[in-house]
């Protein structure tokens, strides 16, 4: 049961952004939410509707879970000093 995981366009252009070496590692983290959505580590945010966090290094990747379409949905990348705001 492998889920598909889909970049928002804002999230696709705040990973190009980053150095190469920092999108390798957060590619990685993605396509590992392909076979767990819900790794170790994770949390979920407070006061939004079904938004989770994982964090690497200072890195932070916002998603959304769609269990019933197996979907995770990335909205956000970023430094963890931005990508709250």
């Amino acid at each position: 049961m492998a889920y598909s995981v889909l970049l928002a366009p804002s999230a696709e252009r705040q990973l190009k952004a980053l150095a190469e070496a920092v999108q390798r590692r957060i590619v990685s983290r993605l396509k590992a939410l392909q076979h767990n959505p819900r790794p170790q580590g994770v949390k979920k945010l407070a006061g939004e509707d079904d938004f989770y966090r994982i964090r690497d290094g200072t890195y932070r990747i916002i998603y959304t879970i769609r269990d019933k379409e197996l979907v995770v949905l990335v909205v956000k990348i970023g430094d963890r000093k931005e990508v709250y705001r």
